[in-house]
C-alpha cells in the first residue's frame, strides 16, 4: 500500500520569552524570518494551528491531517476512534525559567474546560552543571498546606527542587506541579492537549507589557501532592512489571509507551510496527537511516519520521540515540 512507508515529518517552532538558541546549533532546525531564538519544536502535531507536514515519498506536502483523513484511523492505531489525535511531541529549549504550573486530569479538563488532560514525561537531552527543575511538592506536603501556602504567598516552601542532568527521565502525570529550570533541553512527549494552568511566572510580562495570565484557582482545584512510588507506578501502569527495563523502557502509561533505542554499527535496532500503534522516531543524537522494504530513510538529529501502525518490519542503522513514542 501506498501510504504505508516512513513519513518525514515537518515541525512547528515557537519563540516564547524563555526560549533559546540551542535548537538552531547541530539539531537541523531553523527558525522563520525574523526568529532568531526557539523555545519549542513541534516535532509531531496534529492541531488545527499547529500542524506537521510530510516531506519525502509519494505524499509529499500531505497535511497529517489528510493523511488520516485520507487513509483512515487506522494509520494512528486500532484503538483510535477519530477526533483529536493522541500525542503531541516537541523539543524544549529553556533559556531561562518556565513558569510553575500543573496541568489537569481528563475527567477536570473534561467538565471544566471541555478539552483532554496532560499527562507528559521529558527527556533531559541537555543540561547546565546547575540546572534544575520543579519536580511536585516536598515530601510530606499536603494538599491543604499547598492551598494555604499559596493563599498566603509562601509557594516556593511548597516545591520539590531537583538537579537534573543530560539522559535523566522525569514522569509528570496531571495534576503535578512542575517548571522546567534554566539551562535545559528536553524532549517532551505528551497527550494532545496545550491546557496548562500557570501558579507563578516570576513577574514576567507579556510581548503587550502586561503581567502574563495566572490559574491559580484552577490549579489549587487539581494539584495533586504525589509520592514518588505513586508516580512510578502511573509511568508503568500499562507494562509488564516483570519486563520493565528502565534503560530501554522510559514509561508506558495509560497514554503512550516511550522507548530509547540506541543504535551503532555494531547494534541495529529491527522495529516491527503492528497494527495497535503508529511509532513516532525523534532522534536527539546522532544520524542514520531507517530500512522499510525497498525504501531507506535518512535521520539526523533533531528530525521526526511517523511510522504508520501496520507498516511491519523496520531496520534502524547508523550511530545514534532515538526516542520511540506510540499509543500502545
Amino acid at each position: 500500500m501506498q501510504h504505508l512507508y516512513p513519513l518525514k515529518l515537518s515541525y512547528v517552532t515557537k519563540s516564547p520569552l524563555w526560549g533559546g538558541k540551542r535548537l538552531l546549533d547541530g539539531w537541523n532546525i531553523s527558525a522563520p524570518a525574523g526568529q532568531d531564538t526557539i523555545g519549542e519544536a513541534w516535532m509531531l502535531t496534529v492541531r488545527e494551528k499547529y500542524m506537521s507536514v510530510i516531506q519525502n515519498g509519494t505524499l509529499q506536502g500531505m497535511t497529517m491531517r489528510q493523511y488520516i483523513d485520507t487513509y483512515g484511523n487506522g494509520v494512528v492505531g486500532e484503538s483510535f476512534n477519530g477526533g483529536d489525535f493522541p500525542l503531541l511531541i516537541k523539543l524544549i529549549d529553556a533559556c531561562d525559567k518556565l513558569s510553575v504550573q500543573v496541568h489537569p486530569d481528563d475527567d477536570y479538563a473534561a467538565r471544566v474546560e471541555n478539552d483532554r488532560g496532560k499527562t507528559e514525561m521529558w527527556v533531559i537531552v541537555e543540561a547546565a552543571d546547575d540546572a534544575e527543575i520543579i519536580y511536585g511538592l516536598r515530601d510530606g506536603m499536603s494538599a491543604r498546606q499547598f492551598r494555604t501556602a499559596v493563599r498566603e504567598g509562601r509557594l516556593s516552601e511548597t516545591m520539590h527542587h531537583c538537579p537534573v542532568k543530560a539522559g535523566e527521565v522525569y514522569f509528570i502525570p496531571s495534576g503535578m506541579l512542575h517548571a522546567i529550570g534554566k539551562g535545559i533541553l528536553i524532549a517532551e512527549i505528551q497527550q494532545n492537549c496545550d491546557l496548562t494552568y500557570r501558579v507563578y511566572d516570576y513577574e514576567r510580562r507579556g510581548a503587550d507589557g502586561s503581567l502574563r495570565e495566572l490559574h491559580v484557582d484552577k490549579a489549587l482545584d487539581v494539584t495533586v501532592p504525589f509520592t514518588e512510588a505513586e508516580v512510578d507506578t502511573i509511568r508503568y501502569e500499562a507494562a509488564d512489571a516483570s519486563a520493565i527495563d528502565r534503560n530501554t523502557l522510559l514509561a508506558h502509561c495509560r497514554y503512550f509507551k516511550t522507548r530509547k533505542l540506541t543504535v551503532s554499527e555494531d547494534a541495529k535496532v529491527m522495529l516491527t510496527v503492528d497494527a495497535s500503534s503508529f511509532v513516532f522516531l525523534l532522534c536527539i543524537d546522532g544520524e542514520g537511516a531507517l530500512l522499510c522494504g525497498d525504501t531507506t530513510t535518512s535521520i539526523l538529529r533533531g528530525e521526526g519520521v511517523y511510522l504508520p501502525a501496520g507498516l511491519g518490519e523496520v531496520t534502524l542503522r547508523g550511530k545514534m540515540t532515538v526516542l520511540a513514542a506510540s499509543i500502545q
